[in-house]
């Protein structure tokens, strides 16, 4: 990749945003940057594995999938760039990925060692606030979720199960689950967990196939029953 180009893609990386002309030529100069290309399909890093860089993806789409502790639900979202793959694991008491990331089509990323991201830290006060300010709002977000009011209706809280679970707010999700594991996560029955999944399909917020519920914009759903 040319000086040019990724002097562009840095200054749209939050990680980067903010900073001089004169400092982005700088780390352009001193950084090590590692590059990958991933064929759609190719998975870029799987969940449990070791978070040893930040991953940036710079162009393409990325399908993201997690899986219940025991095995009983997985979700699945799509992710564009640019973004980056799962910062706050990169430190704390288990750095590892919790999601797995799968190139939808052909994905660039840029890759940053963890000894590199220490380094800038260190020398560029702005990247170093870009990151404490991107894990810190990720430790926010997940601080206030026990506090929300939760409605009583149960199609608020089907809409919560699943906004909880994502990790970005819109688009489209698919969530692998059987009826029964939703009505147990949920504390209610599989009759009334199955009725109001076909209110919420009536209403054109989700498409109900065997084993798994779409959602196609996740933000529609909200505004209907977040």
């Amino acid at each position: 990749m040319h000086r040019i180009p990724l002097y562009g893609k840095l200054m749209e990386l939050p990680m980067f945003q903010g900073m001089s002309k004169e400092d982005l030529a700088a780390v352009l100069g001193q950084t090590r940057f590692d590059f990958a290309q991933k064929k759609a399909g190719a998975t870029i890093v799987r969940a449990g594995n070791e978070c040893t860089h930040l991953y940036f993806l710079l162009n393409g789409r990325m399908e993201v999938s997690a899986q219940a502790h025991d095995n009983g639900y997985v979700f699945t979202e799509e992710i564009g760039a640019p973004y980056i793959l799962q910062p706050e694991n990169l430190f704390g008491i288990s750095p590892r990925y919790t999601r797995t990331f799968v190139a939808k089509a052909t994905c660039s990323l840029l890759l940053l060692s963890k000894s590199e991201v220490l380094r800038l830290t260190d020398d560029f006060i702005i990247f170093k606030f870009n990151l404490l300010n991107t894990i810190s709002t990720q430790a926010q977000k997940a601080e206030r979720l026990p506090w929300r009011h939760c409605a009583p209706n149960l199609e608020h809280r089907i809409t919560r199960f699943i906004t909880t679970h994502c990790i970005h707010p819109a688009g489209s999700k698919l969530v692998h689950i059987k009826m029964q594991k939703l009505a147990n996560e949920l504390n209610d029955n599989r009759l009334n967990v199955s009725r109001a999944l076909n209110g919420m399909q009536k209403q054109g917020l989700i498409q109900l196939k065997r084993g798994c519920i779409v959602i196609p914009m996740l933000e529609k759903l909200v505004a209907e029953w977040g």
